[in-house]
């Protein structure tokens, strides 16, 4: 890199002071320094970036990459080290152009240009430091469903925390340093191996394989469980044991039954292409990067892909359950976001949701006023007998009840729901439809997530604050009232959609993506400029 005029260089890191005075162009600078070109080509190129303009006016327009001495040098190199590797934790290469920027290092030939260069080199900083710590999409703009809060960090911070940290270490430390970012990251690199070396070879033809079948369709099954690792090497072509269990192996990784044949829904799953799976396990790269945050010594982790609630303490699952999430219709898919558990309600009311209330009950008391019997009518407060009220007087923008469901067995929350108030009316609860766990996939709610095993649930969040949980819920539940128990230390709660995650030995899991949801956030990851890579070693 060509160094214009040292000695001025120099004179301007000299002096700053706590009064401004303003440039030719009317930017503020200190009014004891002597304003140069390279402070006055800083402010113009920062002006259109609010926390690089206030970075740069609080640290009087100093340099931090362009300087002369051996701390700028190593910022340097540190930040292009890291943009080269960005690709490592499958960010879009392309969006940080390290050729031209390096070309535009050597190609300084004045005060001015150096002055670009190095508000260039500050906005490619906060760029990767964005994609890397909190996620290349917003995820709303993608899908409008997801409404998480995505914990972004302060422009003007981060610039000034790494001007004063070591710079290596400042940006290792950046990307999420949870255990299952780390294990997908190395899941990535693993299939980027596999990518290179063919994927999984040839897809299995039909719609059904099962034990005691043979021929060519059995050896395709068998060396593409060979392939994916749930399989040892094996010249066997019939479907035999071993393979059942391969297969059994697969579906349990899957999500799906776990009856060793491979039915068209399993071998669906089994023809998923390797690159399908890569691009799962980049999308749940993005997913933890929205999510680099504490997210509580004791949490609820709800992962609707999975169809699962489970209890987190110190990192270790401590329970878990089947769940059921919402439907897969526009108004009925379960969103994602994070919250705070406040309470249990015990036999808990059911108001019925005004959007339920008018869609499906008034049109059928439109046809029978009696109908739906196991609902009250109230309005004000007070019930109201349906007895000559005509409901076909109604729509949906004027009907004047709300309709409710006493404490029961039958209610439709069962016997009791765990609240983590929020304006999109979701929560956890019982449910008496038991016969939904059983299935393979469960969507069908209206949103909320219902639980098989909401005692066990609620047993273990009581179990810090109660000497014997079972015998206090019992108790309270007995007396058949509502019933509100609140937790002493609120727990964090998070809805979450992973279609690829780990387990604690590092194996991937895949899922069904039932609401289509990271089959569009990988489109935008790819609009972005994220590519699928075949890495040979």
């Amino acid at each position: 890199m060509t160094t214009p005029n040292t000695s001025t260089r120099r004179r301007f890191l000299g002096g700053v002071a706590a009064a401004t005075t303003l440039g030719a162009a009317g930017f503020a600078f200190p009014a004891q320094a002597r304003v140069t070109a390279f402070m006055q080509s800083v402010a113009e190129n920062a002006a259109r970036d609010p926390a690089l303009s206030d970075f740069y006016r609080l640290t009087g327009y100093k340099p931090i990459w362009t300087g002369t001495g051996g701390r700028d040098k190593a910022r340097r190199q540190a930040l292009l080290k890291a943009l080269d590797g960005a690709g490592t934790h499958g960010l879009p290469q392309a969006a940080y152009d390290t050729d031209l920027l390096r070309a535009n290092l050597r190609a300084v030939k004045s005060e001015r240009d150096l002055g670009r260069v190095e508000v260039e080199l500050s906005r490619l900083f906060l760029t990767y430091a964005r994609h890397v710590q909190t996620g290349v999409l917003t995820p709303r703009e993608v899908v409008r469903d997801i409404v998480r809060a995505v914990p972004l960090r302060d422009g003007v911070s981060l610039l000034t925390s790494f001007s004063k940290s070591s710079p290596g270490a400042f940006l290792r430390q950046l990307p999420p340093g949870s255990p299952e970012y780390v294990r997908l990251m190395k899941a990535k690199l693993a299939m980027e191996k596999r990518l290179a070396r063919g994927g999984w070879g040839p897809r299995v033809p039909g719609k059904k394989l099962q034990p005691g079948d043979s021929g060519a369709r059995v050896v395709a099954l068998r060396n593409r469980m060979i392939a994916m690792g749930y399989m040892r090497r094996s010249t066997s072509q019939s479907y035999d044991a071993n393979l059942q269990k391969a297969v059994q192996r697969f579906q349990q990784a899957h999500g799906l039954n776990p009856d060793g044949v491979a039915g068209a829904g399993t071998l669906k799953e089994i023809n998923v292409s390797a690159q399908q799976r890569l691009a799962s396990i980049l999308v749940a790269m993005e997913r933890e990067r929205w999510m680099n945050m504490p997210r509580g010594k004791r949490h609820v982790w709800v992962n609707l892909a999975d169809f699962t609630a489970a209890v987190i303490d110190n990192g270790k699952v401590t329970f878990k359950t089947r769940a059921v999430v919402g439907a897969n219709k526009s108004d009925r898919r379960s969103p994602e976001f994070s919250d705070e558990m406040e309470h249990m309600v015990l036999n808990p009311t059911w108001n019925v949701p005004r959007s339920i209330a008018v869609k499906e009950y008034l049109p059928l008391m439109q046809r029978n006023p009696n109908a739906a019997g196991h609902l009250r009518l109230t309005r004000g407060g007070r019930v109201i007998s349906r007895e000559g009220i005509d409901f076909t007087q109604y729509t949906p923008a004027n009907f004047p009840f709300d309709l409710k469901q006493p404490p029961s067995r039958r209610n439709a929350l069962g016997l009791v729901k765990f609240m983590f108030p929020n304006k999109y009316n979701i929560y956890l609860h019982d449910t008496p439809a038991k016969n939904l766990f059983s299935r393979e996939t469960r969507a069908y709610s209206h949103g909320c997530i219902r639980l098989n095993d909401p005692f066990e649930f609620a047993y273990t969040l009581l179990k810090p604050q109660v000497a014997n949980p079972k015998e206090f819920f019992q108790a309270k539940l007995a007396t058949g009232r509502e019933t509100v128990v609140p937790l002493e230390k609120h727990v964090p709660v998070h809805l979450v959609y992973r279609t690829a995650f780990t387990t604690a030995k590092g194996k991937v899991e895949y899922r069904r993506d039932i609401y289509g949801r990271d089959a569009r956030i990988f489109a935008a990851l790819q609009k972005a400029g994220v590519v699928l890579r075949a890495v040979q070693g």
